[in-house]
């Protein structure tokens, strides 16, 4: 049976559109915030030199520096002031998020309701900080020890300067994603990333096509590129959408005359809880021995250690692909068991007088969920491998120019469908709040 969004989404009208003008205000409010961020990632920093950084970002593009830079939206390749984007604040909420999960005193805190949260994100906000001054710190001192440097005037001054400007930056962007949140459409944060991944979209397509002109790539090549590209976009939106419904009974229970309950429910459980989590973390794994390698063999040596960590441990080599499967397995089963608590779920339906039929509450509920969220996520991290390497495979095995990688292609999908279902959850809001004044207006009418 279809959800009350998607029969919205069939019956879909430009004229309730554009009724909704709170909808619209959030839409405009949205786009301007974006605008501003693609703004900031043109503005240089001050003391470095664009022709080598521009230099140095191709030569490292198989690196981390590639994979932050696609994220960013090409502001770390630059080296702007929004180099650091938004990835310090994920991390810091990823690594709050695994302290709650392992620390009694922070699972206390986020037990306390509103107020706890309020802490959780303050104690996120300072770690975020801490991590851009030390990511901030790393680049700069990175970028001044290089053979080739591009900073024009090392010093002191130039690393006070740099440090402020970064770590300001991203605090600046963790303000504005929050601000997207609250009064736009959409999660911020995830935005952002959508916005730095996309408009780079043009460039890469317009690369495709100039392959085609020059005879690089076969008409044949490119349509077969193109269709790749919406089968995957299809896959990735089927897979994300896909979800287990657990059945819940609640019992009847009689309060007089009158029988409350009886009615039945369901547990949604998504094939894919750890969402794309498990390749960023891979994938940022596996770029810091590739970076290290490629700025420490600088002469090109291949018999050297470096240059032979270089030959395996190369985007598409199979060590690379081996690795990166097995740390995106490992990541999603790590990230859905701290995401997702058995036996606390089994407790809270315990507490509400919930059961799953077939199995007694309690511990025997809990290893019933146990048991699905595995298979399930035996699924979804499979298909996260696949989703990942396949794209990273063809580009290594036919050098098919496919700008976006799996783990890019996993933000831009997963995040056009959040934000889709978000714009039809305040349609529907902005149809039951009409429905509502048409009924209070007729009954006030009546009197």
């Amino acid at each position: 049976m279809a959800s009350a969004a998607e029969q919205l989404a069939a019956n879909f009208s430009f004229k309730a559109f554009s009724k909704a003008e709170n909808l619209k205000k959030r839409l405009w409010f949205t786009l301007f915030a974006l605008l501003v961020y693609r703004f900031g990632t043109f503005l240089p920093l001050p003391g470095i030199d664009a022709e080598v950084m521009h230099q140095l970002a191709n030569q490292n593009a198989s690196g981390i520096l590639g994979i932050f830079d696609k994220f960013t939206g090409g502001a770390l390749g630059r080296m702007t002031i929004f180099a650091l984007g938004v990835m310090p604040y994920i991390s810091a909420s990823i690594i709050v998020q695994l302290m709650t999960a392992v620390s009694p005193q922070l699972e206390a805190i986020k037990k306390e309701g509103e107020s706890g949260r309020k802490k959780l994100n303050q104690y996120t906000r300072f770690l975020t900080v801490a991590l851009a001054v030390v990511q901030s710190w790393g680049i700069l001192t990175g970028l001044v020890n290089m053979p080739h440097s591009p900073v024009i005037n090392p010093g002191t001054l130039f690393m006070i300067a740099g440090v402020v400007s970064l770590t300001g930056g991203t605090l600046f962007l963790m303000w504005l994603g929050e601000q997207i949140t609250a009064r736009g459409v959409g999660n911020g944060v995830s935005l952002i990333i959508f916005a730095g991944i996309v408009a780079n979209l043009p460039m890469a397509i317009d690369r495709t096509m100039e392959l085609g002109r020059t005879g690089s790539l076969s008409p044949v090549m490119i349509a077969l590129i193109l269709t790749m590209l919406v089968a995957a976009i299809l896959f990735i939106v089927y897979m994300e959408r896909a979800q287990r419904r657990v059945m819940i009974q609640y019992p009847k229970r009689q309060v007089g005359m009158k029988v409350y309950g009886g009615e039945s429910s369901h547990l949604p459980m998504k094939l894919n809880i750890s969402g794309v989590i498990p390749p960023i973390f891979a994938g940022s794994l596996l770029g810091v021995p590739v970076t290290i390698a490629t700025l420490g063999n600088a002469g090109g040596d291949p018999d050297s250690f470096l240059g032979t960590l270089l030959l395996y441990m190369g985007a598409g080599k199979p060590l690379h692909m081996a690795l990166y499967i097995f740390l995106i397995v490992f990541f999603a089963f790590f990230y859905t068991a701290v995401v997702f608590n058995p036996t606390e779920t089994a407790e809270n339906l315990k507490k509400n007088g919930a059961i799953v039929p077939g199995h007694r509450p309690g511990r025997n509920t809990a290893d019933h969920l146990d048991y699905i969220i595995t298979r399930l996520t035996v699924v979804g991290a499979a298909y996260l491998a696949l989703i990942c390497v396949l794209p990273e495979y063809m580009i290594a095995k036919y050098s098919i120019p496919f700008y976006l990688g799996g783990t890019s292609l996993l933000i831009v999908v997963s995040v056009g469908v959040d934000t889709i279902t978000q714009i039809q959850t305040h349609l529907l809001a902005h149809q039951y709040e009409g429905l509502i004044r048409k009924q209070k207006d007729r009954k006030g009418k009546e009197r």
